[in-house]
């Protein structure tokens, strides 16, 4: 709002995103007294019925007062509430970027069953550099490297080369004319089907471009990438049934207003999964949750709430260097286990091999030495892969906590968010061990632990 509501009637137009904001996320809204004064004439008109332009400013304050207790007791009573929907945590939630596998970066030590080529190398202007010059070499070896490792891949289609490109002296993020869409759609056309014949049972899902809200990757309009969505979602069901295709994945809190056009374009008919992006550096991995809030009551709105949300590419590049690896470890595990929690079905690091662009790196500089952050991405596995989590709570201290059934034994993750406090672990968890991410598990007695930002396994006995 650019200047404070002068009256009832602004502040009723001002107020209704609040309430709406505060019903999804009530830690996310920012009380000042003019947000205060909109929230009161709103509860005023309804609770007194009456015109907001005849409310007087003294009834106005009273409400306004009786609106900013009720949200400040509903911020300490319920901070932040997520029940993901049932179900054992899967392998394949696991998904990570690997740039360079199998030439110069080793197979991961720590199991990665899913696997995005992305920034691999093998995009159009790689695949097919000259029109019907086809080099699938680099791609076999990648599909080979994931045959043998039980690896599902996903493969991003986009990127037009050069030669295809209706603008090919535009700048992109990667080569000139690389942004734009092909000029003719039969390029496009023999692509997709080129791609998805050579490599059908071996690619599990196949996605459309990548973050076309950013204009280094797509310059084009959101109806035209809906026509290359439907175009390549028929190609890719026809040579192979059992292929996913996953929408065009925006990113950040900009990519949501993308995603509602393409959606209300009917984007959503041609695809079985939605894609998002769902960076929020440099803010902490708790920002995931709103934002993915968001985009699921966009779905909701546009008649798909119903088809899985994939997180196809996050991770952190700011900040840059990042403050330690002990908290870049801690930032990893809490987005994997947030990001489960907000219904997030699948979740891609962004990246193994990178060091360059990112600054919460999982790999020393010869690819292949785990730091912290890369231990985590096994450890953090073993904590979820075959459990049902059966929800996380915030508490009005920042500490989340998120209860675990595996094999009818109750577990519990538990962290702080602003730093170390002392946490009394309730009786009935029946409380037997502690592991922390990093360390050593150890027996637990008494009724008392230290947590902070790094997550900690709390263990109980079956009763």
């Amino acid at each position: 709002m650019p200047r404070a509501c002068e009256d009832c009637a602004s502040a009723r137009a001002c107020s209704q995103p609040l309430l709406v904001e505060a019903t999804m996320h009530m830690k996310l809204l920012i009380l000042t007294p003019q947000r205060v004064e909109a929230l009161g004439c709103q509860l005023a008109e309804i609770l007194l019925m009456r015109e907001p332009i005849a409310i007087k400013p003294f009834w106005v304050s009273i409400v306004a007062l009786f609106a900013m207790a009720a949200l400040l007791s509903a911020r300490a009573d319920d901070a932040a509430h997520l029940v993901p929907s049932p179900g054992l945590i899967p392998p394949s939630f696991f998904g990570m970027h690997i740039h360079h596998g199998g030439k110069e970066t080793p197979w991961p030590a720590p199991p990665v069953a899913a696997w995005r080529l992305w920034d691999a190398s093998v995009g159009w202007p790689q695949i097919e550099p000259r029109p019907k010059q086809w080099h699938f070499e680099l791609l076999d070896r990648y599909l080979s490297l994931a045959k043998e490792h039980n690896t599902e891949v996903l493969l991003p289609l986009g990127l037009s080369p050069q030669w295809a490109s209706v603008r090919p002296l535009e700048k992109s993020v990667y080569q000139p004319g690389s942004a734009a869409q092909p000029k003719e759609m039969q390029d496009w056309r023999d692509y997709v089907t080129t791609v998805v014949a050579h490599c059908k049972g071996r690619v599990g899902a196949y996605e459309i471009w990548n973050e076309p809200n950013e204009k280094g990757f797509w310059t084009g309009d959101t109806p035209t990438l809906l026509a290359l969505t439907r175009e390549a979602s028929e190609i890719i069901h026809s040579i192979d049934p059992e292929a996913y295709v996953v929408s065009p994945a925006p990113t950040t809190n900009s990519g949501v207003e993308w995603l509602v056009a393409f959606l209300r374009g009917g984007g959503g008919h041609y695809v079985d999964v939605i894609g998002y992006h769902f960076y929020v550096a440099p803010q902490t991995p708790e920002a995931m949750v709103p934002l993915s809030q968001k985009v699921r009551q966009v779905m909701a709105d546009t008649g798909v709430g119903d088809k899985p949300l994939w997180n196809t590419e996050s991770g952190w590049a700011q900040p840059k260097p990042f403050p330690s690896e002990e908290l870049a470890a801690a930032y990893l595990s809490r987005a994997y286990i947030l990001n489960w929690a907000a219904n997030i079905r699948r979740f891609y690091w962004y990246a193994w091999d990178n060091h360059s662009w990112v600054s919460l790196e999982t790999t020393k500089m010869d690819n292949k030495t785990l730091t912290p952050a890369g231990r985590a991405y096994g450890i953090v596995q073993r904590w979820l892969v075959g459990a049902e989590m059966n929800g996380c709570d915030e508490d009005a201290n920042q500490t989340w906590t998120c209860q675990l059934t595996r094999h009818g034994a109750q577990e519990w993750i538990i962290w702080n968010v602003a730093g170390t406090r002392a946490f009394t672990v309730p009786e009935a968890w029946h409380a037997d061990g502690v592991t922390p991410l990093l360390g050593e598990h150890r027996a637990f007695a008494g009724s008392d632990f230290e947590i902070g930002p790094v997550p900690e396994l709390v263990t109980g006995s079956v009763r």
